[in-house]
């Protein structure tokens, strides 16, 4: 599809609106719209806007609605699938200035907050007041709210919690008409219509620009263990996570690292965790709740079950200085990996019983195609995330064999019962492999909400589809 330009008419009519410190529209600060997390990858928009508020951002696609320009919503830019590129030009609408908690109400354990507010602030807010958020992706530090819904985030306690789409009730949209809807109503059971919160959540900006969120909070667990569990096995590191829970225990994390995922985090952060020769992997347990004794009782069930998969000695984090270290190393393998060398990370997600024949089937198709891989995850709730690192591959290899090898692994994924990805996206890079997750039917439906919602396809163009 052919785009119009961004002119200087254009320009002129968002600076009727806009001030001009939230506008770039020429200069090197381009280039830091010009990419994500995901890989090397580079887009330049032709401008950049950052709207303040919900009417700066119905002007702004409706215009480019009627003129033909491709809008591409970004946030923090940390996803890990090129969602927020802005692959057709045209304008980068960051939500950078979405920044406010507008109201946490106690009495209905209820949050509403703009897109632009980091992860991690919204869940100190809410924790100062006994309230807890629990979605926490890996760059919960740094990711708005926003590209969480966008991509459906989940993370470590998604495992006992659930992920974002658990938490939404309701949401303030622009369509990409300029037209401003709410998608639901800020109750915990509705079954009104369509449920179109639902249907935006993970729809990565290409469905309409998220402006107001309506959260449910829980009441914060008072307590927690952690437990690092080590094998000298992978597939028996794999094998002891669906055990855990035909025992009748759902920890609040359990997560897999495979020994070089935790060899370069210890490298990368610089901690001085010693790790004996023959170990090839890690799960790292939490379990919480609000009664110690009920949660050691839990975690001494979890270590009898982990021993008859032959793990060795069990760490237990003494202190709150000793689990923090021990998050950070799972937290930064992903930055870890990406610092030692070219690499592409596919989010494969299986049932949990399945990830040890997913687990040696990636190997095998590694040794395949030349390729090394480094895999951990979310493995309580079947999440691997395999890191595929170019290491000695030619450039011919790596740029023209490698997707074949992808498409391997994500055949073996769909065949295990899984699909694409759990949390990341399809975005821009996972796209040509819609065809292994869906029939063509499938794909014709999704291509058809789509066209309803923007029949100019001018938000989001290109991602999740050809």
């Amino acid at each position: 599809m052919s785009y119009n330009k961004v002119s200087q008419e254009n320009i002129d009519y968002f600076a009727s609106f806009l001030q001009e410190s939230n506008m770039i529209v020429a200069g090197a600060k381009l280039e830091d719209y010009s990419h994500d997390y995901t890989e090397d990858l580079r887009y330049f928009p032709e401008i950049v806007l950052k709207p303040v508020n919900t009417q700066d951002v119905s002007k702004i696609v409706s215009y480019c609605n009627e003129n033909k320009i491709p809008v591409t919503p970004c946030g923090a830019r940390t996803g890990l699938s090129g969602g927020s590129l802005p692959v057709c030009g045209g304008i980068a609408m960051s939500m950078e200035r979405f920044t406010s908690i507008i109201e946490i109400d106690e009495r209905n354990l209820q949050a509403t907050v703009e897109p632009g507010v980091i992860n991690q602030v919204f869940k100190d807010a809410v924790s100062e007041k006994g309230l807890y958020y629990p979605p926490d992706p890996a760059s919960k530090g740094s990711s708005f709210l926003g590209g969480n819904l966008a991509e459906n985030s989940g993370g470590p306690k998604a495992l006992k919690y659930g992920v974002t789409k658990d938490y939404v009730l309701n949401l303030e949209v622009v369509l990409p008409t300029g037209e401003i809807i709410w998608t639901g109503a800020n109750v915990l059971k509705n079954s009104t219509g369509y449920n179109l919160t639902q249907l935006m959540i993970g729809s990565e900006g290409t469905l309409g620009v998220i402006t107001k969120i309506v959260f449910r909070l829980i009441p914060h667990p008072t307590q927690d263990v952690t437990m690092l569990v080590p094998f000298k096995s992978t597939e028996k590191a794999c094998e002891a996570v669906s055990a855990v829970f035909r025992a009748g225990i759902t920890p609040s994390a359990l997560e897999f690292m495979e020994r070089e995922a935790i060899d370069w985090a210890i490298k990368f952060a610089d901690e001085s965790l010693t790790i004996d020769d023959e170990i090839k992997a890690h799960l790292l347990v939490e379990v919480d709740g609000n009664d110690m004794d009920v949660i050691f009782k839990d975690c001494e069930k979890i270590a009898e079950v982990m021993e008859g998969f032959d793990c060795s000695e069990i760490l237990f984090a003494d202190t709150a200085q000793q689990k923090n270290q021990l998050w950070s190393l799972r937290r930064s393998v992903g930055e870890a990996v990406k610092s030692h060398s070219i690499y592409k990370e596919e989010d494969t997600v299986v049932p949990r019983a399945e990830l040890p024949k997913l687990l040696s089937g990636v190997k095998v198709i590694g040794e395949k195609f030349g390729f090394n891989s480094v895999c951990y995850g979310h493995a309580g709730d079947g999440n691997l995330h395999i890191n595929i690192i170019k290491g000695d591959m030619s450039d011919d290899d790596w740029n023209n064999k490698l997707n074949l090898g992808i498409r391997e692994i994500f055949e073996l994924t769909v065949s295990l019962g899984g699909t694409l990805s759990g949390e990341h996206g399809i975005g821009w890079v996972q796209k040509q492999f819609m065809d292994i997750a869906f029939s063509e039917k499938n794909i014709e439906i999704q291509k058809g909400i789509k066209r309803l919602f923007d029949p100019n396809n001018i938000l989001n163009p290109d991602k999740i589809f050809n």
